[in-house]
């Protein structure tokens, strides 16, 4: 499906690929890892053709369809659902080639094709793509522009996925989507048909739902089969072996040199010498392995408050008077908490964590706390709040406006920030510094409570380990809302709910919350397909209905004799029913001509009868 070869790409002076080659087989599923800035999102727009190479080849096989997420989410009065279905732009010329075409035997293949590409089955797989990324029945029925830009972004998402093309490219699929939506991604990349390259930093994703691993490290690529695990282990186990290699070769390199030292000045063993001296030229310069930075982060401890932290007792919460979000709300947390919030975008995750953080005041109920109580708020929104023009140093400072400069960079050393980074403009900071920047201001007061809303989008495989060994060194409670799994069962002990407008406990695991999840989804989708049909018939008259169903019945007959005449015109071009002088070969050519003719003749009466009952359902339609 793809070839890369000796690929080289250069921006603005910097190299990003050198001499790199890959090569992925129709049908796989990849994923591409790497550390972040090392030109995974470039390879992908040098895939599509964004972005063109200085020296090398990359080939994709002719033909093939290419598949992306657009960069800009749709908007405008068209439903979600007719904007997916409007992506699948053969689909849309061939149902309106329908419509308009008059030659019958024309009107026959648009309907062989449209078969093939299961017209009859797209409005139900644009809704159950909808479905699984989280918008309902009612919400696919509503206008693209009544929808926030995260929300239209999983309907470009949608989109891609609906047209399923033969090489799918999804660049961080998961970022605009919560736990439940990644979970019904897995599943889809898991069972997709064709081939899928992802860049992805979910460890989950990338273990569940791929087949290999391409890794971007060093300008080069180098393709692990199997998921990120079984990469991770291999690339721990390559490592290791370089540096022993690498320690043998100095020792070898350093008893040569030792001869040499000892021996080239004596005649006797002058030979030896010269020997060992060609020797050492041989083996070449020591190999080098760059070892990646690992990037720290370091929660303050705060100091112990007596428990409970906080209990609430049938609180509600909201935003408008008497239109609570959330109400009966009776729950308790302690300092040696770990609670993940599970729920669907839209229930009121993000609600509940600006009540623990007084963000928002209850509208009835109770809330009790301590008055020394401290709690730290990252929230994804408050990345935009960053000055620009500033610097990691110079926020921190601003902060701690009594404390001596040697101790804001101590603290931003805690967060991998050294002294290079500490004085760079905050607009030159990556994703992931950002980040970590808002993870030093948030924690800067030893809190005790950390609430963590996404804190996962920007950062690479790598600090998000980084913050999950943070996490569980750090003493105080944690709630954290995050679409990576691995983060919620690395570091939560206890799950709540979110759910039907109200907060609960749940007890079961998130292998348990997954079935539920994926079990409700496909409950939700056999009940709108029944409900559908149901309207259906409802809205038919009985004419209608008996009219529908024998065109049904014709339109299977002209889709197999149609098939049978394709078998035969194969059939008729066998050179050996041509042999002059054979009696068997003139007599089945006779018989093959006959019986074709017949279910020509056939085929033209059912493709009349077809264009008179569509002109017929079309007159009782009108009516």
């Amino acid at each position: 499906m793809l070839q890369i070869q000796d690929l080289t790409y250069r921006i603005a002076g910097k190299t990003l690929l050198e001499g790199a080659n890959a090569r992925v087989a129709a049908g796989h599923k990849v994923g591409i890892v790497g550390k972040n800035g090392a030109g995974k999102s470039t390879l992908l727009k040098l895939i599509t053709g964004e972005l063109h190479w200085d020296a090398g080849s990359l080939k994709i096989r002719r033909g093939a369809k290419l598949g992306e997420v657009a960069q800009e989410a749709p908007g405008g009065e068209t439903s979600l659902l007719d904007t997916v279905l409007e992506a699948d732009h053969e689909l849309q010329s061939l149902e309106k080639a329908a419509e308009s075409e008059t030659d019958p035997e024309k009107i026959a293949h648009i309907h062989l094709r449209l078969t093939d590409i299961d017209a009859h089955t797209a409005t139900a797989r644009a809704a159950s793509i909808l479905s699984g990324l989280g918008f309902d029945g009612e919400a696919q029925r509503r206008p693209c522009a009544s929808f926030s830009g995260g929300w239209r972004m999983r309907v470009a998402l949608a989109c891609t996925l609906f047209t399923k093309p033969d090489l799918l490219l999804l660049d961080e699929p998961t970022n605009y989507l919560d736990l439940e939506g990644v979970m019904w991604l897995e599943n889809f990349i898991k069972n997709y048909p064709y081939t899928i390259i992802i860049v992805s930093h979910d460890r989950d994703l990338l273990n569940s739902s791929v087949t290999a691993i391409l890794h971007l490290d060093q300008l080069k690529l180098k393709l692990y089969t199997g998921n990120y695990d079984n990469f991770e282990k291999l690339r721990r186990e390559q490592l290791a072996h370089r540096r022993a290699n690498i320690v043998k070769q100095e020792a070898a390199q350093k008893h040569l040199q030792s001869f040499i030292d000892r021996f080239k000045a004596k005649a006797s063993k002058a030979k030896q010498a010269q020997s060992r001296v060609k020797m050492l030229e041989r083996m070449g310069p020591l190999d080098s392995i760059l070892e990646d930075k690992t990037f720290a982060f370091d929660f303050p401890n705060p100091k112990p408050l007596a428990p409970p932290l906080f209990t609430l007792d049938q609180a509600q919460v909201g935003y408008e008077p008497n239109k609570p979000i959330l109400s009966r709300l009776n729950l308790r947390l302690d300092m040696d908490d770990r609670i993940a919030l599970l729920g669907q975008n839209g229930n009121g995750k993000s609600t509940f964590a600006k009540l623990i953080s007084s963000r928002l005041e209850i509208m009835a109920g109770e809330l009790r706390k301590s008055s020394k109580l401290d709690v730290g708020y990252f929230a994804q929104h408050q990345l935009d709040e960053l000055n620009m023009d500033g610097t990691p140093l110079s926020h921190l400072k601003a902060r701690m406006p009594n404390v001596t400069e040697s101790r804001v960079r101590a603290k931003l050393g805690a967060f991998s920030f050294g002294a290079d980074k500490a004085m760079t403009r905050v607009e030159d900071l990556s994703g992931g510094e950002k980040a970590r920047l808002l993870f030093a201001l948030m924690s800067m007061n030893a809190p005790h409570i950390l609430i963590l809303d996404e804190p996962t989008n920007h950062l690479d495989v790598e600090s998000r380990e980084a913050l999950i060994h943070a996490i569980n060194g750090y003493e105080g409670a944690v709630i954290m809302i995050s679409h990576d799994r691995h983060l919620i069962e690395a570091c939560a002990d206890r799950l709540w709910l979110v759910h039907d407008g109200t907060v609960t406990p749940y007890d079961g695991d998130m292998e348990d919350y997954k079935k539920l999840i994926l079990k409700a989804r496909s409950s939700s989708r056999k009940k709108n397909k029944k409900q559908d049909k149901v309207e259906k018939v409802r809205s038919e008259s009985p004419e209608l209905t008996s009219l529908r169903k024998n065109l049904e019945k014709l339109e299977k007959k002209i889709k197999r004799l149609t098939t049978e005449i394709a078998k035969y015109d194969r059939a008729l071009k066998n050179p050996k029913l041509y042999v002059h002088g054979d009696h068997k070969a003139a007599a089945a050519l006779k018989k093959f001509t006959a019986e074709k003719l017949d279910m020509t003749l056939d085929l033209e009466e059912f493709e009349v009868e077809w264009l008179e009952m569509q002109e017929e359902m079309e007159a009782l339609v009108d009516d």
